[in-house]
């Protein structure tokens, strides 16, 4: 079975239109917000990208347990930033049911693939478990 990559995983293709959304937002925000929710947001909503990446790029199941973790938080952060967008006006109510929307897909599915990492275990004996060899 070939390895079609981490960019084949729904809830990687469901971050990045996440990302999307969270930059033409970021764009938007008026000067005031340039270094403060603008920032904050692009780098919450390139962090779960990034970290479903690497963790999909590591061997051992708790490096890669601990990146889906990282993506999951970062996630969490992104819906936030929008929240308190929506409250300062910045974005619509529509905007933020979407979001929240798009968020609760992303994180069953990493919530399942955190799931299928851990019943694999895989690289498990790299870890130190054969000690007495």
């Amino acid at each position: 079975m070939q390895d079609r990559g981490f960019e084949s995983l729904d809830f990687y293709q469901d971050s990045l239109k996440l990302l999307k959304a969270a930059y033409r937002l970021a764009n938007s925000l008026p000067g005031c917000e340039r270094y403060n929710l603008s920032d904050q947001l692009r780098r919450a909503a390139c962090s779960v990208l990034l970290n479903i990446a690497e963790g999909y790029g590591r061997y051992h199941y708790l490096d890669r347990l601990r990146f889906m973790y990282i993506a999951r938080g970062s996630l969490t952060e992104t819906k936030s930033a929008f929240i308190i967008a929506e409250s300062l006006g910045y974005c619509n109510t529509e905007q933020l049911n979407w979001v929240s929307q798009l968020k609760d897909r992303i994180e069953k599915g990493l919530n399942g693939y955190c799931r299928f990492i851990r019943s694999q275990q895989q690289g498990k004996e790299e870890y130190g478990t054969r000690l007495g060899d």
